[in-house]
């Protein structure tokens, strides 16, 4: 009786083993199928175990290593229909490309909305007069905090606004850090455009696009780094009221030729007597509104008359030269002028909030 069972079990092995060669697919839902039927938890070749437990203890390794071969020869053939059908849809879909076509279309990106903005600022000063001008980014404290007339202890020199590469403590002037605005670059300007004497090379009118980095909380209207563009003019003679025509032609240009200005007495260590400029509201046209928390006004940058004190300590004579400098933020302008609310965006890469500005590029 046990040998007859033995046999059967034999028999329906190798029936299977018939099968499985001679198994085939047309695409991998089929193949999926034979997978089920054969290797599954329910499959033929599982069921077998079922009856491998009544087989007697001395022909159990015999007929193990046959159900061993067929499940291996399943699982073999069953990945080679598998490859087989990858190899022909991958051939069909290279097939499917029609190589005389011209390539297909790549989706440009756009100009970023700050360089957007930035070029538009320099675009007007250019036409000034105003000439662009560069500097370094990570910078000494000497050109960012000395020569603007920051004293020594000024709280913009601590580390809560500032970052500091390395720092000196018995000389403050040797410091390196990042630069906290552009004023630095004003300072290497002045420092060789003068004569020995104190004279200058040639009148100084220059704008000074950058960015600046500041110890500061990320939020929606704060972020560690920003980016400024500042102004510079040095000549004999120059008085308030060049500085006023300049920033009213400037805000006309940029916010359209309705826009009024009002400026506002200020304080900045390196400029004197200093104002905070406002504009008149291009939304509401100065009547109120929930934009300019319904004064009328929103603020846009900051200036005033070149301190002496700088004019001297960057080797300029403040008895001969008089000037202005003024200085706003890149993201405080492309706010006004696109109203976006959250200054991270402008930082995070976002193509959908890129697009909107492909008609402003």
């Amino acid at each position: 009786m046990h040998k007859i069972f033995w046999i059967m079990i034999l028999d329906k092995i190798e029936q299977l083993l018939q099968e499985v060669k001679s198994l085939d697919a047309k695409n991998a839902a089929e193949i999926e199928e034979l997978r089920l039927k054969y290797l599954s938890k329910k499959g033929e070749i599982n069921a077998l175990m079922v009856d491998f437990r009544d087989v007697p203890a001395e022909d159990k390794k015999a007929v193990g290593m046959k159900i061993n071969e067929l499940k291996q020869t399943a699982f073999d053939h069953i990945n080679a229909l598998k490859e087989k059908v990858e190899q022909q849809e991958a051939g069909a879909s290279e097939q499917a490309i029609d190589l005389t076509r011209t390539p297909y279309p790549i989706q440009l990106g756009t100009r970023h909305p700050l360089t957007i903005v930035t070029n538009e600022i320099i675009d007007i000063f250019s036409r000034m007069g105003f000439v662009l001008a560069d500097g370094p980014e990570v910078e000494d404290d000497l050109h960012v905090f000395t020569k603007m007339n920051f004293a020594a202890d000024h709280p913009a020199r601590d580390m809560q606004d500032t970052f500091f590469v390395s720092q000196h403590p018995d000389d403050v002037t040797k410091n390196i850090l990042l630069r906290s605005h552009t004023s630095s670059v004003q300072a290497r300007v002045m420092e060789h455009m003068h004569t020995e004497n104190g004279e200058l090379t040639a009148p100084i009118r220059v704008i000074c696009p950058g960015r600046v980095y500041r110890n500061e909380a990320i939020t929606a209207r704060a972020h560690c780094f920003f980016h400024q563009v500042e102004g510079l003019y040095i000549d004999k003679d120059v008085s308030f009221t060049d500085l006023k025509q300049v920033l009213l032609s400037f805000a006309r240009e940029m916010f359209g030729a309705d826009t009024k200005i009002r400026l506002r007495p200020s304080y900045f260590p390196f400029t004197e007597p200093s104002a905070e400029m406002d504009i008149s509201c291009f939304i509401c046209g100065g009547k109120g509104c929930g934009f300019c928390k319904h004064t009328g006004w929103v603020e846009i940058l900051g200036c005033g008359m070149v301190d002496p004190n700088v004019l001297e300590l960057c080797g300029i004579d403040s008895k001969i030269y008089s000037g202005y400098a003024f200085g706003m933020g890149v993201e405080r302008i492309t706010n006004l002028k696109y109203q976006v609310s959250d200054l991270r965006m402008f930082s995070e890469n976002d193509t959908r909030f890129l697009r909107e500005f492909e008609a402003a590029d």
